[in-house]
């Protein structure tokens, strides 16, 4: 898998990035405001809230540094991922090859997006399988977001929750810390396999 490869080696003269939109992230204002953690007593949460709207976070990690390149759009279309490429290109040496991972949303792949591409050849795309996001390293960075900033957060409108996003990415750049990659490649594709096998089996069995 070309993936795991990226991941664990990596080429000379390029930045391996892992892309993907978290979408339809809510900006909740809670009811009632919570209670801090204190002694004898955990943090308290009301669990109803008014909705203000809500954004969707295109993020890009450095495989190798930790870094974190973000930006709010208020939809997830393949005008965003352009105008989020085009982020990528300004922010990235232009002397590096980027390897962009990401995943096999429609969005990723339409004329306008091929278009893009055949103009910045230094671009190359790796798609994730068909249910594989998993294997995508952004998608750890956006659990912690959501664990860290978002789930407990109060917002009253979506600037203030924008505010709050960009302000978790800064926080986190000013100390980046990579995410280490410990699954072995073999281990991956003989999983694989054996899923891939379970599936003809059952197959053959419903026939």
């Amino acid at each position: 898998m070309d993936i795991v490869g990226l991941y664990l080696d990596p080429p000379d003269k390029a930045v391996v990035l892992c892309v993907d939109e978290k979408s339809q992230i809510q900006a909740l204002d809670r009811t009632q405001p919570g209670l801090p953690l204190k002694k004898g007593r955990a943090e308290t949460m009301t669990h109803d809230y008014k909705r203000n709207g809500t954004t969707t976070l295109f993020a890009a990690l450095d495989v190798m540094s930790g870094e974190v390149i973000g930006e709010c759009q208020p939809r997830h279309r393949s005008k965003e991922f352009v105008k989020f490429l085009n982020k990528i290109e300004r922010i990235v040496a232009k002397h590096l090859d980027v390897h962009v991972v990401c995943d096999n949303y429609r969005t990723h792949k339409t004329k306008v997006v091929q278009a893009w591409l055949k103009r910045h050849k230094r671009f190359k795309l790796h798609f994730t399988p068909t249910s594989s996001s998993w294997i995508n390293l952004v998608e750890r960075l956006f659990a912690e977001i959501t664990r860290q900033r978002i789930r407990r957060g109060v917002f009253k409108s979506v600037p203030d929750l924008v505010a709050a996003i960009e302000a978790w990415i800064a926080e986190r750049n000013a100390k980046p810390k990579p995410f280490k990659w410990t699954a072995k490649a073999h281990t991956i594709l003989e999983k694989n396999l054996r899923a891939r096998q379970a599936l003809q089996q059952t197959a053959a069995g419903i026939k």
